[in-house]
C-alpha cells in the first residue's frame, strides 16, 4: 500500500513539472532553428565516423587494432548518457532545461575538433576521440528529449525525421568536404607517415567552427517552457538531480523500462552491431579491398578513403530524402512495418558489398544503405517517445542510447581477435558481417509486439 502510494505521489509529482497542455504545433521556421544544431552536430560524428580509422591507420595502426583503439567511444556513451539525461530532466536556469547541455557539449567538441589534426601518435588520437565521443554526447542526448518536450504528439514524428534531415545535411558536408578540398581546391591529400593529409585536417578545423556556431543558433532561436510548477519541480531537483541522484534514477530506471522500450532495445542491439561494423572498416576497406592500396601512404589510399567519403554522402543524401517520406509512410504502413523493411534493405545492401568489385557499385548499395539510416535515426525514438514517463524524457532516452553503446563495445573488445584470426584483416568482410546483424534486426523487428505503439495506431483513423 505504502509503496503505491509513494509511485502514485512520484507520478503526480512528474506530472506537475510537465510542460503545460496542450502544446502548440511549431512552425517549419521553428522546427528548423530547434534541429540546427543538429546538423553541427552531425557534421562533427560525419567527421569522425569517415576518418577516424584512417587516421588510426596513418598513425600506423593495425586492421585487428581499430576496435580497440575506438573503445573510448561507446564506454563514454555507456557512462554519460544516463547521466545527462537524467541531470537534463531536472535542470532548469536562465537557458531552460536542455540548451545548457547543448552549450557545454559544443563548446568540448571544438576544442576536440580543432586539436585532432594535431595528434602524432595512436595514443594522443585515442584520447582525443574519447573526448569528442563525450562531448558530442553531452549535446546530442538532451537534443532528443527536446522533442518530446516541445512537440505535440502528433508532431513528434516529424520532429524527429526533421533531425533526421539536419542529420543526414551535416553528414553529407562532412563526408564530402575532404574530396572537395583535394578536387576542387587543390589540397594535399598525401600524407608522410604518422601524419594526417592537410584536407582532412582543414575539413576538421571547418568542423569545429559549424558545430559550435550550429549549436549556438539553436540555443539563441528556441525557448524551452518553464515548469508548470517551479516549486514542485525544484524539490525533486534537489531529490533526483545531481550525480548521485542521477546514479540512483538510473538504477531504478533500469528495473522500470517499460515494455516498448525493452522490445525496441532486442533491435537496437542486433541493428548497432551492424552499423559499428560499417562505420568501423569501410573507409579503409574501400581503399584497401576495392582500390588495392597496400600503404596509407600512397595516393591510392587516399583516393580509396575520399571515395569512401563520397560513398557516405551519397547514403546520407537518401536519408536527408527518406526523412521527408518517414511520417507519411509511417502513418500508412506503421513504424514497425517501415522500420522492418528499411532495415532489411539496409542489411542487404551491406551484404552486397562485400562482394562489389567496382567502386561505382558501391554507390548504388549506399541507396539501401542509406534507407535504414534514415530509419534507424528516427522511427525507433518516434515509437519510445510515447511510452515513457512525462517529465523523464532524458533518462530514458539515455538509457535507450546504451543499447547503441553495448554493442559497440562488444564490437570495441571481440572484433580485433575476430579479424586477426578468421577475417585474416579483410575489412570487407566486416562490412558484410553487419549486413547480417541488419537483417537479424529487421526479423526481430517483425517478430516483437508493441503494445503502446499498436494501441496508439488503432485508436487513429
Amino acid at each position: 500500500m505504502d509503496c503505491s502510494n509513494s509511485v502514485l505521489k512520484e507520478s503526480t509529482a512528474l506530472t506537475e513539472q510537465a510542460p503545460p497542455k496542450p502544446k502548440s504545433k511549431l512552425n517549419l521556421w521553428q522546427l528548423w532553428n530547434m534541429n540546427l544544431g543538429f546538423l553541427g552536430i552531425q557534421f562533427g560524428w560525419g567527421l569522425q565516423m569517415a576518418n577516424m580509422s584512417a587516421i588510426f591507420e596513418h598513425l600506423g595502426a593495425h586492421a585487428h587494432q581499430l576496435p580497440i583503439l575506438w573503445i573510448a567511444a561507446p564506454l563514454t556513451g555507456l557512462i554519460i548518457q544516463p547521466i545527462v539525461g537524467n541531470l537534463s530532466d531536472y535542470t532548469w536556469g536562465p537557458l531552460g532545461r536542455r540548451r545548457p547541455y547543448f552549450l557545454i557539449g559544443a563548446v568540448l567538441a571544438t576544442l576536440a575538433l580543432a586539436l585532432m589534426p594535431h595528434v602524432s601518435e595512436l595514443w594522443m588520437a585515442a584520447i582525443l576521440l574519447w573526448v569528442l565521443d563525450a562531448s558530442a554526447n553531452i549535446s546530442m542526448e538532451p537534443y532528443r528529449a527536446l522533442i518530446g518536450d516541445l512537440l505535440p504528439k502528433e508532431q513528434r514524428t516529424q520532429g524527429f525525421a526533421t533531425q533526421s534531415l539536419m542529420i543526414g545535411l551535416g553528414a553529407v558536408s562532412a563526408s564530402v568536404l575532404p574530396w572537395i578540398l583535394s578536387h576542387w581546391f587543390g589540397v594535399k591529400s598525401i600524407s608522410g607517415i604518422r601524419k594526417i593529409p592537410q584536407n582532412i585536417e582543414i575539413s576538421f578545423y571547418i568542423g569545429a567552427g559549424l558545430f559550435l556556431a550550429t549549436v549556438l543558433w539553436t540555443v539563441i532561436t528556441t525557448d524551452e517552457r518553464p515548469p508548470k510548477n517551479l516549486e514542485v519541480f525544484e524539490k525533486m531537483q534537489e531529490k533526483k538531480g545531481g550525480l548521485m541522484g542521477s546514479l540512483q534514477q538510473t538504477w531504478k530506471v533500469l528495473q522500470e523500462i517499460p515494455p516498448t522500450m525493452r522490445r525496441l532495445t532486442y533491435v537496437q542491439l542486433s541493428t548497432w552491431l551492424g552499423i559499428f561494423c560499417f562505420f568501423l572498416y569501410f573507409p579503409p576497406a574501400v581503399a584497401r579491398n576495392i582500390f588495392g592500396a597496400v600503404d596509407q601512404t600512397s595516393a591510392l589510399y587516399s583516393s580509396g578513403i575520399e571515395w569512401a567519403g563520397l560513398c557516405f554522402a551519397v547514403f546520407n543524401i537518401v536519408c536527408v530524402g527518406v526523412s521527408f517520406l518517414i511520417p507519411p509512410l509511417s502513418r500508412r504502413f506503421g513504424p514497425q512495418t517501415l522500420h522492418s523493411f528499411c532495415l532489411l534493405l539496409g542489411g542487404l545492401s551491406l551484404i552486397s558489398v562485400a562482394v562489389i568489385q567496382s567502386q561505382y557499385w558501391l554507390l548504388a548499395a549506399m541507396i539501401g544503405f542509406g534507407a535504414a539510416w534514415a530509419s534507424v535515426l528516427s522511427v525507433p525514438y518516434s515509437m519510445l517517445t510515447g511510452a515513457i514517463p512525462v517529465g523523464q524524457k532524458g533518462i530514458y532516452m539515455g538509457i535507450f542510447n546504451i543499447s547503441i553503446v553495448l554493442p559497440e563495445i562488444l564490437v570495441s573488445l571481440c572484433f580485433g581477435w575476430i579479424m586477426r584470426y578468421w577475417f585474416h584483416d579483410n575489412r570487407m568482410a566486416a562490412v558484410g558481417v553487419g549486413g547480417l546483424f541488419l537483417v537479424i534486426a529487421a526479423l526481430l523487428m517483425t517478430q516483437l509486439t508493441f503494445p503502446v505503439l499498436n494501441s496508439s495506431t488503432k485508436s487513429k483513423p
